[in-house]
């Protein structure tokens, strides 16, 4: 199995946060096992378990004010390479102005208080003796990615400068720290968990026993003394999910059904384990549906190939833009029964009424109602090639049972396009990968089988069922 490349770590992490805060907003301050009880399997069809709702009336997708300050943060420290303290604290409090439909008590009071940003917090702290909540814990990624390249101590002390902009407790500000320097471990290609207790001795003293007891390997979120909104449960619940859990979905499931605090934890839960995962770790019709804007700071609507790109730009420090242009369309045309082939500007200017399965870089979303996006790279470095395709089929058989037309493209239409095509008969109408594969080039002429890894893939997935 391939390795998975630092850029999908990087993305995966903000992808992944900002996908556990949209998929935990609906259920936030509920009762445990809320997430379970609603869906106790993967909804794969047009509606999915990114279903809106909750107490500000989300909609499908859509992220939180955690999200909202990372993209503060993220631009603030890709446009000054580097950490502005001031114009950081200028750009939260511009949010603030804005009433954001959500803003933790701690960070209004923050913000709000009119003073300059190197006295704000700890004058609040100071008068008011609490600022342990998880608000700044769960904004930290863009940071813990933009400056894991440095080293360890560069990492945390940003961590903890950022934090305490609006959180005057130390306590607060340790947390960022240790969460910061597991995701540069995780980039690295290591694993955070076993990076904890070396992490833990950089942490002062006086906070190292509180942070050391709910991040133990044997601790479990019925030991908690606070409720998930103040930082040491959010991280401890995050860190024991990871552990838990098999993979990305699973680790949000078991920190969203823990209850309460539902969109930070699993926001924060979410970047660890977008980091250790990678960006083809998160599933696509969970991905595919995060956006939002934020207030204050224009119109503009955030969604997953801006996170990608910022991702990107954060970790390399180069800005990207995506645009493929216009080409010349292929298709749509019908392969199989009900599934079509295109490629990209084929799928972008199809009828509305297909259901899409992208499996390129788009720039901006197609109009079509119903799309998803998946991360599946033309080459050999698909580090977990098996699950992704699994992911992409699961989600075109869910569709196909409720009746839509699918619409399968890449950009060119060929390589991916017949990867997809090909596992569906494998998998559906059990072919044979050779059966299959002529099946699908008798119908479709643009089919590209110069990628070895993909039929392996399919070898794979044949002997599977």
């Amino acid at each position: 199995m391939a390795s998975i490349h630092r850029s999908s770590r990087a993305a995966g992490a903000l992808v992944g946060s900002a996908v556990g805060d949209a998929l935990g907003a609906p259920f936030e301050f509920g009762p445990p096992g809320q997430f379970t009880a609603r869906f106790p399997t993967p909804a794969r069809g047009s509606r999915t378990e990114m279903c809106g709702g909750g107490a500000l009336g989300w909609a499908p997708g859509e992220f939180t004010d955690d999200t909202q300050m990372a993209l503060l943060l993220a631009h603030s420290l890709v446009e000054h390479d580097g950490l502005d303290e001031a114009d950081v604290f200028d750009r939260f409090s511009a949010w603030a102005q804005a009433n954001p439909p959500d803003i933790g008590n701690q960070t209004r009071a923050v913000l709000g208080a009119g003073r300059p940003w190197d006295v704000a917090a700890a004058e609040h702290f100071t008068r008011s003796g609490h600022a342990a909540g998880n608000g700044s814990l769960m904004r930290a990624t863009p940071a813990a990615i933009r400056f894991a390249k440095t080293d360890t101590a560069t990492t945390m002390d940003a961590a903890r400068r950022i934090s305490a902009l609006t959180h005057g407790d130390p306590s607060a500000g340790e947390g960022c720290a240790i969460f910061s320097e597991l995701i540069r471990v995780a980039l690295d290609g290591g694993d955070p968990l076993t990076a904890i207790p070396a992490t833990l001795e950089l942490v002062p003293p006086e906070h190292r026993d509180r942070w050391a007891a709910v991040l133990a390997e044997n601790w479990t979120p019925d030991q908690a003394t606070e409720r998930n909104g103040a930082v040491w449960p959010t991280l401890g619940q995050a860190v024991w999910a990871l552990r838990t859990g098999r993979d990305v979905a699973e680790v949000l499931r078991l920190v969203i059904d823990l209850g309460g605090d539902t969109d930070t934890v699993a926001c924060v839960a979410g970047g660890l384990a977008g980091a250790v995962h990678g960006m083809g770790g998160i599933p696509s019709r969970w991905a595919s549906a995060v956006h939002g804007r934020v207030p204050g700071h224009g119109d503009r609507v955030w969604r997953l190939a801006d996170l990608q790109q910022l991702a990107a730009a954060l970790d390399s420090g180069v800005q990207q833009s995506y645009d493929p242009g216009v080409i010349p369309r292929i298709g749509p045309a019908e392969v199989l029964p009900g599934i079509w082939a295109g490629n990209l500007d084929g799928a972008r200017y199809s009828d509305t009424d297909f259901a899409v399965i992208s499996l390129c870089r788009l720039g901006e979303p197609f109009p079509h109602a119903v799309q998803r996006m998946a991360y599946i790279a033309d080459n050999d470095y698909n580090a977990d090639l098996d699950g992704m395709l699994a992911d992409v089929l699961d989600d075109m058989k869910a569709l196909r049972d409720e009746g839509h037309r699918l619409l399968v493209h890449c950009h060119g239409g060929a390589s991916r396009t017949g990867l997809a095509l090909r596992g569906y008969l494998v998998r559906e109408e059990g072919m044979t990968v050779e059966q299959a594969t002529a099946h699908v080039a008798e119908r479709w002429p643009h089919l590209g089988l110069w990628n070895a890894s993909f039929t392996e893939a399919l070898h794979r997935l044949g002997r599977r069922d």
